[in-house]
């Protein structure tokens, strides 16, 4: 089975490579969302409001909130290159410095101590029904997860494939549906083995093998202590992507199947409209307060959690199903990165290119669909490497056996290396064949790893996690407002954003005409 995959593998590159089309995997869009918490200079969560400088959270695009007042969440456009991309990132992060006073942004995916659920304000999104809504649904999050889980940040890598691709392709593929169709049922193809191999992205980019002991006030943990303030996973890779972070169990008996658009629309559009015992205890709406947007297993499609979604942007007002639904796929969205201390930004050149030739490799290679017994092996595949990637010999399952993971890694670099050099078509300095070959060093020298060399730094110096996130917050907060010269005119474009985003919300709210009981039913129903 596995040798015919691979010629057909090679059958896509090679058609890729003879097409006379130059450069051919070029050209990809790209675009980085990422969260971080405020935080005082003493490293605890602050219960200030969103800076009025920064803009509307409801109508700024480029600089938001997610589910606290106190997260912050900034949005890169899309970019063909990933220079421009961390470039606007610095940019934006000089912008936000210069109007958080004695504040910092919190450098590590988990978070700063934390004073349990009530220590976290729920963002605030001004009185428009579309505002309110948004501050409903995260109130359910909340009441239904705890307000400590959602306290999480991370970084999302959006991406979309060249249109000349496409073109070529079909070509390859010897396809004859319609370019849209075509293009959804390969995006697909791309979120199965994503499933598949996705794990490979825990191992070499997570950075949150630890946190603070605060973060379990109150509930179970079961982690062992590294100090009198950290708990940690001793070869855990990402904490933030495991059953402790977002991988909660609440979902853990959801299946959304990615085997094609329609089953997807399907699993998802049941999971909004299926009543859940234990959230009708709760209740919707309360003594005329509203405590979530419904009682359901999801209150909207964006409660589920997935390491990897597909997108299309919506129209106003538009469910994200109903725009797939409408388009298809446009791009999707890795949610799997945890926000890295080690690089002011969160993130690096050469994850970015890394991530990109992954895709493509999930993009070419054979994708069968995925049976509900696969997925659930798949799961388990990404919990192991999440609290035990680093740990010597570890298996995993593949085709149902066991499997060494450091084999697979190696095999799945092996398998990188032609789509970087067509990614590297006519750049002399080979940056995603250089990307490539760091990651490989990562598969041969575990301390390499980003969570490896997180817990190597606190033991050298002694500090506890805490103590090392508020040092790195502190330098980077010092990195940008030390930068020179500082793009002046994209910080004035920052900053008329934000004075524009402050007009766009008052125009919202005046424009309402509905309650807020009529508006969120229209929004919900079919």
């Amino acid at each position: 089975m596995r040798n015919v995959m691979d010629r057909i593998f090679e059958r896509r590159v090679a058609g890729l490579i003879n097409s006379g089309e130059r450069a051919v995997l070029r050209g990809g869009r790209k675009g980085v969302e990422k969260e971080s918490l405020r935080v005082s200079l003493q490293g605890d969560i602050v219960a200030t409001r969103h800076p009025e400088a920064l803009g509307s959270p409801l109508t700024n695009e480029h600089i938001t909130t997610d589910f606290s007042e106190s997260l912050i969440e900034l949005v890169t456009p899309p970019f063909g290159e990933s220079w421009e991309l961390l470039q606007y990132l610095c940019d934006i992060h000089q912008f936000v410095y210069r109007h958080l006073n004695e504040e910092l942004l919190w450098a590590t995916s988990m978070p700063c101590a934390i004073s349990g659920d009530e220590s976290i304000p729920l963002a605030q999104f001004g009185s428009s029904n579309v505002g309110r809504m948004k501050t409903v649904y995260r109130h359910g999050l909340g009441v239904r997860y705890g307000r400590v889980m959602q306290a999480i940040s991370g970084v999302h890598f959006n991406y979309s494939f060249s249109a000349k691709l496409w073109g070529v392709l079909e070509a390859v593929n010897q396809s004859k549906l319609k370019r849209q169709d075509f293009i959804s049922e390969q995006y697909f193809g791309v979120l199965r083995n994503y499933r598949r191999y996705g794990w490979l992205v825990l191992y070499l980019f997570g950075t949150s093998p630890a946190v603070s002991s605060s973060f379990f006030a109150g509930r179970e943990n079961t982690l062992p202590a590294l100090d009198h303030d950290t708990v940690y996973e001793p070869y855990g890779t990402s904490l933030r992507m495991s059953d402790i972070g977002y991988r909660n169990k609440n979902q853990s008996t959801l299946s959304v199947s990615v085997n094609s658009l329609a089953e997807y629309v399907r699993d998802l559009s049941n999971a909004i409209h299926t009543p859940y015992p234990p959230y009708e205890k709760i209740g919707v709406k309360v003594d005329g307060l509203y405590r979530q947007l419904n009682a359901n297993i999801l209150q909207i499609e964006n409660e589920y959690y997935s390491y990897i979604r597909p997108k299309r942007i919506a129209r106003s007002g538009e469910r994200p199903t109903k725009a797939l639904s409408r388009a298809g796929v446009e791009y999707v969205e890795v949610r799997a990165l945890d926000v890295s201390a080690f690089d002011p930004v969160g993130v690096n050149q050469n994850k970015l290119r890394f991530l990109e030739a992954f895709l493509a490799l999930c993009l070419l290679r054979e994708s069968a669909p995925i049976s509900i017994g696969e997925q659930d092996a798949l799961d388990a595949n990404h919990q192991l490497v999440a609290r035990r990637g680093r740990e010597p010999n570890l298996m995993l399952r593949r085709e149902g056996r066991d499997f060494s993971m450091s084999e697979w890694a190696r095999e799945l670099l092996d398998s990188m290396q032609g789509v970087c050099e067509m990614l590297d078509q006519g750049e002399a300095a080979r940056p995603y064949s250089t990307a490539l070959e760091q990651q490989r060093a990562k598969i041969d020298d575990v301390e390499r790893t980003p969570s490896a060399r997180l817990l190597a730094e606190m033991r050298q110096t002694g500090e506890t996690f805490h103590q090392l996130a508020l040092r790195m917050s502190k330098l980077h907060k010092d990195y940008f407002l030390g930068l020179y010269p500082p793009n002046e005119s994209r910080l004035g474009e920052f900053g008329a954003q934000a004075l524009e985003s402050h007009d766009a919300q008052r125009k919202i709210e005046a424009a309402d005409r509905t309650d807020f009981d009529a508006y969120l039913a229209h929004y919900l129903e079919d």
